[in-house]
């Protein structure tokens, strides 16, 4: 399995292309964007011209199992693909931040790494995937609220991001294939590569289907996935994984209320006890947010000042304040997600100076085994072992938004035979956005403004 990752040094991490400009349009042309969740064109990202370029490897949701069995598979690619976003950004050292318990990882990448290439351990807490936590934890920088990493001189992938840059890069091989984990209450837990657009449906079946006779179903990890109420929906360039558990499960009972019943509970129940506060990752390293305040605000809006209700655009929807800290099943989170409507909506950013960070800081993150128990996830946290054969699914739909702006435009007609990796659609000249790929070779079926369906033959 290890013998492509760990084919040696100097073929293993030799890189192919050192024009920045020309990595950055083969990037662009492949349709590379975040695979983290965000989906933000990577090409775009890689114009930013900074010092450190960072690899977040943390992989702090519970259940999700992708990235620390990648590494092991494709060492070598992803120090090729993070070589490649160096040459673009100009950054003079790269860090691959994980985890200790990744052993097979570690052990991958250590005899390949460069001089210019370190490892950074990192604590196994929650939620050290936040791109804001890692930094401050991989390189002791503080982002500034309403700031982006290239402030302070960085910028941040996923492991699966750039490993589609090194495809990109070396073979011009678009994006087409998403791996993600299925897990929780399944037969078979499990990890696998699948084409873009398959239905969610046929991937639990690769997980030998549900094993609880009403189950709800979570789009990502515990913490940050979205309630999934449609199995047809398609596997995208940003989808993290699928969550089983039984719908009368506390993360799915959370998920199925209303914004009404939030706002109701946010009004009645808050004691003001800080905690959310105090654990909330932002705030401990010296952003505004403070989440109690803002919950405050539902009740007595007269006393919130408009600095400190725009400090919700900060808030990384992380979900330790309702998840972990609030003693009384109140969503501060979906308490800001509502307001950041509400602010975005008037045109509001945020500008705020960063603060002292709180020096407990490093003790109020949450260790994933206590998570774990806290989300009463003990009997669904499986292995999920990585899975080499790819599904064939018949039929697969695009979407032509699985990115961050402008929605891609149809380049294919109903009826038209298109081949695996054929461009299908295309972002408007200058605008933000990635193109669409075909992941299978066959028909084209079906063109619609939000998405393109092809059959297989």
């Amino acid at each position: 399995m290890n013998a492509l990752a760990l084919a040696g040094t100097e073929t293993a991490t030799r890189l192919q292309c050192t024009d920045p400009a020309e990595i950055r349009a083969r990037v662009q042309q492949a349709g590379v964007v975040g695979a983290g969740g965000a989906g933000f064109p990577t090409a775009v990202k890689l114009q930013a011209q900074v010092d450190t370029f960072l690899v977040n490897a943390a992989e702090c949701e519970p259940l999700l199992k992708v990235d620390q069995q990648l590494i092991p598979w494709q060492a070598g690619r992803l120090i090729r693909g993070l070589g490649y976003a160096m040459v673009a950004t100009g950054a003079r050292q790269g860090i691959i931040a994980l985890k200790a318990k990744y052993h097979a990882a570690i052990e991958a990448l250590e005899p390949l790494l460069p001089d210019h290439i370190r490892l950074h351990i990192l604590p196994d807490v929650y939620p050290a995937g936040d791109e804001v936590i890692t930094i401050w934890q991989a390189t002791g920088r503080r982002v500034p609220a309403g700031e982006l990493p290239m402030k302070v001189g960085v910028v941040v992938n996923n492991v699966q991001t750039l490993l589609n840059v090194a495809r990109a890069v070396e073979q011009q091989w678009p994006v087409t294939r998403r791996t993600l984990t299925v897990n929780g209450a399944v037969h078979q837990p499990v990890t696998l590569t699948v084409p873009l657009g398959m239905p969610l449906r046929e991937v639990l079946a690769c997980a030998g289907g549900a094993t609880v006779n009403d189950p709800g179903f979570i789009n990502g990890g515990p913490m940050m996935g979205s309630l999934l109420t449609d199995l047809d929906s398609p596997v995208t360039k940003t989808t993290g994984g699928l969550l089983v558990l039984p719908k009368n499960h506390p993360l799915i009972q959370r998920r199925m209320r209303s914004d009404r019943d939030i706002l109701a509970i946010a009004r009645t129940v808050c004691e003001q006890c800080r905690l959310c506060t105090e654990l909330c990752p932002r705030h401990i390293i010296g952003h505004e947010l403070s989440p109690h305040l803002l919950v405050r605000a539902v009740n007595y809006p007269q006393v919130a000042t408009p600095q400190a209700l725009a400090s919700a655009l900060t808030c990384s929807e992380c979900n330790v304040c309702e998840s972990v800290a609030c003693p009384v099943d109140i969503s501060p989170m979906r308490v800001n997600k509502l307001l950041k409507q509400q602010l975005r909506a008037a045109g509001m950013r945020y500008q705020g100076e960063l603060h002292g960070e709180d020096p407990l800081a490093n003790y109020r993150l949450v260790p994933i085994q206590r998570l774990i128990q806290k989300l009463q996830l003990t009997e669904w946290y499986h292995p999920a072992p990585l899975h080499y054969e790819e599904p064939q699914p018949q039929q697969v739909t695009l979407l032509l938004r699985q990115h961050i702006g402008s929605p891609a435009s149809a380049c294919v007609q109903e009826g038209e035979q298109v081949e695996r990796g054929q461009c299908i659609a295309q972002v408007p000249e200058g605008a933000l956005g990635a193109p669409v790929h075909a992941s299978i070779s066959g028909t084209v079926q079906q063109v619609t403004p939000q998405a393109i369906t092809l059959l297989r033959g």
